[in-house]
């Protein structure tokens, strides 16, 4: 029985029943997306024919091009009920943005008429002062452009058209992430194409692929509103571990609670309409947390989705009486929840390049990629882990089966054994590679099972894991741009370079071959510090990294530093992804936004000791020393004593955990007034983490022990025995 009763009340018991839509997936899937089919059904053959050829060969959209598109999207979107168009787009917030306008224009004669021309299709001019800008965007420098990125197509979302765009200032630069995406994919196509064409001359594009892997939490919805954490900050600030939480090892892919269930199918079919390919959901390794994950797609297109799932999922559990948490770590003492990146490059002529051959030559293109790989990452790798760290990602890194804080790479027995050879032997003749082997289980009601030619590491940040990189590190409520950004550009710089050497070698006199193998071999070794396949959770592990030159820098506002150092900012420039005053602006706006999300949680945490926590724990002690009198008055002298003393040992207990908790937060909010005095972004952020953390974390333990003092009915928050398990 629940101690709230009001709220009982409220909790979902029963699953909602789901509006199954007819027929198959396949028959609703893309629904709401303006396709291919539908711009083939609404726009006219010749307008249809020049906007494929625009995005499947990557040209510039005439005008008159976009008004046909623009007459045939609006007639589309309201022949599907809807009355507004948006741009949508993804500024420096972690979340997505959009302005809605409806389909009306003066017809002249006092009414309206339904339009949306090529312009507003193309162009639309949001105030850019209003979001986080680093200072490119000043109050009385409010102008800004969304322009429509014609490579992810439209999508309806609450009877809203939503068109894909870029959001750059009135000057040029980048205030988003989708823009420096697109010139980060655009660059690793151009680089990769290059080196691939060593191999095979008829590659003419390279496209990178995304399959994210998102996990959440969920909790009811009337439970989450009685936690003000929860609601202000998405994690619980305060809350001793359940007696039973995941030690147990059972919620790992058992069998999903009804109501979870719907709530599953319902997101799904919405995710689906709207193209978004839902493929994989089970349970994860905590209580109440889940896992969804897609078909992998380009990345751009991937990304789009991702952030329009995270949407629908808020949306969907609001009818299931849940509240999504994309928080970290909303629970101490559990799995906190990442968004595993899986990424991999692909050829136009259908080759892997992450897919080991079945020659020597193969393998070589394939330890060629491979190889750069592990150069860009070894050589950014303080760039990687400054691209995944936030205020919120930094309570995971490290705990609970989340990756470590150092950026490692993780290859496996059997392509591990491939590099090490090739770095011992200077002869091509090292790049034979078994083929899978079989595992005969000797057992005959089960077939024989082909096996993959790597492990998995479930403690590596950054892990080969057959034809793809699996980057684990990326937090669950983050853009997976900001990742994609460093590794496609990281990557591409990289290979900008091997090619120059490569040609170099063969303008020396050796042979294409020998010369694609001397540089790899060269780079392989170089890059031997960032390949570890071991635990990375030892202490041995962290000794080892900082000996290996790996960056091991545990706070957040110092690892953004790493965005401005002269090997990034050249980086970036080369690859023509971002300009230096980007990154200077990117970073105040990095350091801001840590500063003012540490700065609400001390806040709310110092309002619920001192105006919840406090006084029930004032009441509680006053209602022991009430019968410490009683008994006083009840019992003899002489057995008074023995009588009383369980209660006037936790009467002093709690007085001293009251004392140490108004102690610590009258500390914090001085702290507090301290930091913010100071002006400069990173010095303020960096006081934050060092000086204001440290009380958070002293508070909450004195909290949750009086959480285990005081009686249950009068606690004023829902526990974590009551928020983690579905009822």
């Amino acid at each position: 029985m629940l101690r709230f009763k009001a709220v009982e009340e409220t909790l979902g018991r029963e699953p909602v029943e789901v509006q199954e839509p007819n027929g198959r997936p396949s028959d609703y899937f893309g629904e709401y997306v303006f396709n291919r089919e539908k711009m083939f059904r609404y726009l006219p053959i010749k307008t249809y024919e020049a906007l494929v050829d625009a995005i499947d060969n990557q040209k510039a959209l005439s005008r008159e091009v976009a008004d046909g598109v623009a007459a045939g999207m609006r007639q589309w979107a309201i022949d599907m009920g809807v009355t507004h168009y948006s741009h949508w787009f993804q500024p420096l917030t972690d979340g997505t943005a959009e302005k809605h306008d409806g389909f009306i224009e003066y017809d002249g004669k006092g009414g309206v008429v339904e339009e949306f021309s090529g312009k507003l299709l193309i162009q639309q001019e949001p105030d850019a002062s209003s979001f986080p800008s680093g200072g490119i965007r000043s109050t009385f420098e409010a102008r800004g452009y969304s322009a429509w990125d014609i490579s992810s197509p439209a999508f309806i979302l609450n009877k809203t058209l939503c068109i894909p765009t870029i959001f750059i200032s009135y000057t040029g630069e980048s205030l988003d992430y989708k823009t420096p995406l697109l010139k980060a994919l655009n660059s690793v196509n151009k680089a990769a194409t290059a080196v691939c064409q060593y191999f095979d001359e008829s590659v003419k594009r390279v496209t990178a692929y995304l399959g994210w892997e998102q996990e959440y939490f969920l909790v009811d919805e009337a439970l989450y509103n009685c936690r003000a954490d929860l609601m202000l900050t998405g994690r619980t600030l305060m809350g001793h571990e359940s007696a039973k939480n995941q030690q147990l090892e059972d919620h790992y892919f058992g069998s999903i609670p009804l109501r979870v269930e719907a709530f599953m199918r319902d997101f799904e079919i919405e995710c689906h309409k709207l193209g978004i390919p839902c493929k994989t959901r089970h349970n994860e390794v905590a209580p109440n947390q889940f896992e969804v994950a897609p078909i992998y797609e380009e990345v751009n297109l991937a990304n789009d989705h991702n952030l329009q799932l995270m949407t629908v999922m808020n949306n969907v559990a609001r009818r299931h009486k849940f509240r999504v948490l994309l928080h970290e770590k909303p629970f101490k003492g559990v799995n906190g929840s990442g968004k595993h990146n899986n990424w991999s490059l692909g050829t136009d002529t259908g080759v892997q390049l992450f897919a080991p051959g079945k020659t020597p030559m193969a393998n070589l293109q394939f330890i060629t990629f491979v190889a750069n790989v592990m150069a860009a990452v070894h050589k950014h790798n303080a760039l990687l882990k400054a691209s995944i760290i936030s205020a919120t990602n930094q309570h995971r890194l490290g705990a609970n089966e989340a990756p470590p804080a150092i950026i490692s790479i993780f290859l496996g027995r059997q392509i591990g054994e491939l590099v090490n050879k090739i770095i011992q032997s200077p002869t091509i003749e090292a790049l034979s590679l078994a083929a899978k082997s079989e595992l005969d289980l000797h057992v005959f009601q089960v077939p024989e099972l082909l096996l993959d030619n790597t492990d998995r590491n479930r403690t590596s940040p950054f892990a080969f894991t057959g034809n793809r990189f699996e980057f684990r590190a990326l937090g669950s409520s983050a853009n997976s741009a900001t990742s994609m950004i460093v590794i496609n550009a990281a990557v591409a710089s990289q290979l900008m370079e091997f090619k120059v050497n490569v040609d170099n070698r063969i303008a020396q006199g050796m042979s294409k071959e020998e010369a694609i193998f001397a540089e790899v071999r060269k780079i392989l070794i170089e890059s031997q510090p960032i390949h570890f396949d071991g635990n990375g959770y030892s202490d041995e592990w962290k000794a080892e990294a900082a000996r290996r030159g790996l960056d091991c820098e545990n706070s957040a506002p110092l690892m953004y530093d790493n965005y401005l150092t002269p090997q990034t900012v050249e980086m970036f420039k080369k690859t023509g992804v971002l300009t230096h005053s980007e990154l200077l602006a990117r970073n105040e706006v990095k350091w801001e936004l840590y500063t003012k999300k540490i700065q609400i949680e001390a806040r709310v945490l110092g309002d619920l000791v001192m105006n919840h926590i406090v006084p029930v724990a004032t009441r509680y002690q006053s209602i022991l020393i009430d019968n410490v009198f009683k008994i006083k008055n009840l019992f003899p002298a002489d057995k008074v004593e023995a009588i009383a003393a369980k209660d006037m040992d936790e009467i002093e207990k709690i007085a001293l955990h009251m004392h140490a908790i108004k102690e610590l937060a009258n500390a914090m909010v001085e702290a507090r007034k301290v930091a913010n005095r100071i002006e400069s972004e990173r010095e303020k952020a960096i006081a934050y983490h060092e000086d204001i953390e440290p009380y958070m974390e002293e508070i909450r333990y004195h909290v949750d022990k009086l959480e285990l003092m005081i009686d249950n009915e009068i606690w004023p928050l829902p526990k974590y025995r009551e928020l983690m398990f579905i009822k």
